[in-house]
């Protein structure tokens, strides 16, 4: 069974608090989401590995650690995970970024695919799949097939809000992925939104309806 890690941070239930808040517009949504993404960047990579490196301070030589070149793939599930990108890649500047399109059928609610391009050696890259919220899992498993399929070996999905049912449908079809989550909230409604949630991510960070 994959791991799931839940945040428990002041800062970021503070700026999540802001963040469901329906009074918040878009520039300030825009960036709190970028703000709780750099935050949760920090551990999200804390199993990067590193080596030792000698290099010399103004004082004398000494030992230091350096990231092992390990090379990560951000990839956000189109349109609200492009929202997540830059805060990522303030604490990843080096990792590449693909993009995988999805959106949900209203009458069956499931993922349609609609685009996907990635970086070229995705065999070698750690690979984190980026959606601001985890409703019914379908977009985000889907994702992660087609990183699978493409021949992605680490994987691991991240998200700002989830719902278990979305938990449970990505662990039950993905158990080899680690999940990273800012909260885990109550429920799905009827209309498989997340309760209580804060709405429609992607109409939220980009001003439409």
């Amino acid at each position: 069974m994959s791991k799931l890690t839940v945040f428990n941070h002041p800062v970021i239930s503070h700026k999540l608090g802001y963040l469901r808040d329906k009074r918040t517009g878009s520039k300030d949504f825009r960036a709190l989401v970028n703000e709780i993404s750099m935050l949760m960047a920090y551990e999200v990579t804390r199993d990067l590995k590193t080596d030792e490196v000698e290099i010399e301070t103004p004082i004398q030589k000494t030992i230091v650690k350096r990231l092992s070149g390990k090379k990560i793939g951000l990839v956000p599930i189109l349109r609200a995970g492009l929202g997540m990108v830059e805060g990522m890649l303030n604490i990843i500047p080096a990792a590449k970024v693909g993009h995988i399109g999805l959106y949900r059928d209203p009458k069956t609610l499931k993922p349609v695919e609609y685009y996907c391009k990635l970086p070229t050696d995705t065999q070698i890259r750690d690979f984190l799949v980026l959606d601001p919220m985890l409703a019914t899992g379908g977009s985000s498993t889907d994702a992660i097939r087609l990183l699978k399929e493409r021949g992605c070996k680490n994987i691991k999905l991240v998200c700002i809000i989830a719902a278990p049912e979305g938990v449970k449908v990505v662990q039950r079809e993905h158990p080899d992925v680690d999940i990273f989550i800012a909260a885990l909230d109550e429920k799905l409604n009827e209309h498989s939104y997340i309760v209580p949630g804060l709405g429609d991510a992607g109409d939220r960070l980009f001003g439409t309806k």
